[in-house]
Parts: structure tokens; sequence; C-alpha cells
């Protein structure tokens, strides 16, 4: 059988040895990694944003703790300016929800300010 009579599909019959069984598990699936993803992050201090920056950049959401700091600590402040920064850049989203988490979101998804 020629390589033209297996693309265009000659007379030939096919046999099951013509076939490979693939295994799924080596493919990335839908919830492997083809989209966005929710990433956990909890920010002790400055060094802890550069990942989440990156992470943002990348396309994947970020939920950060930040509980290790007051919200009237100087720190959380600079550290919520550099992630607003990064979701105006890549016209994402950034909100505080309560006291203790951030979320950021990357190009394209916004968080509604209104609760369900």
């Amino acid at each position: 059988m020629g390589i033209m009579s297996k693309i265009l599909g000659g007379s030939d019959q096919r046999n099951a040895e013509d076939y490979v069984e693939l295994d799924l598990d080596s493919f990335e699936t839908a919830t492997g990694g083809a989209g966005p993803s929710v990433r956990i992050a909890e920010i002790a201090g400055r060094q802890d944003v550069i990942p989440i920056k990156d992470t943002v950049y990348d396309g994947d959401l970020v939920i950060a703790d930040i509980t290790r700091h007051s919200t009237q600590d100087r720190t959380v402040e600079q550290i919520i300016d550099e992630l607003r920064q990064v979701a105006e850049e890549v016209n994402g989203d950034i909100v505080q929800k309560g006291d203790d988490q951030l979320i950021i979101t990357p190009t394209g998804i916004s968080i509604s300010r209104e609760k369900l």
C-alpha cells in the first residue's frame, strides 16, 4: 500500500493493526491547561508579588491571601498598587474581598461588584 493510498483512502481493506490506540492521559484536556486557570497565592511579603504578576500576565486568575498583613499596613498598600497596575496593563480586574483576599484577573475577565 503506497503512501497516497493511505492518505486518500484507497480501496484496500483496513486491519486492526493499521490503527494505534492513544492514551488520553498523555494529552492535555480542557481542564488540564487549555484555558485560564484559577491560582491560589499567599502574600507574605513584597517578594511574593513577582510570581503573581507573572501568573496574571500568563492569563491566569489569582486569589491571593493577604491575612499576614493589616489592611492599614503600608506594605499592603504598595502591593495592591503594584497588582492594580498589572490588572490595568493586561485589561483585567482587581478587587479586595474582605480584609484577607485579593482577586486579580487577566485580560478579558472582569469581577462583578454585585453579590448574587
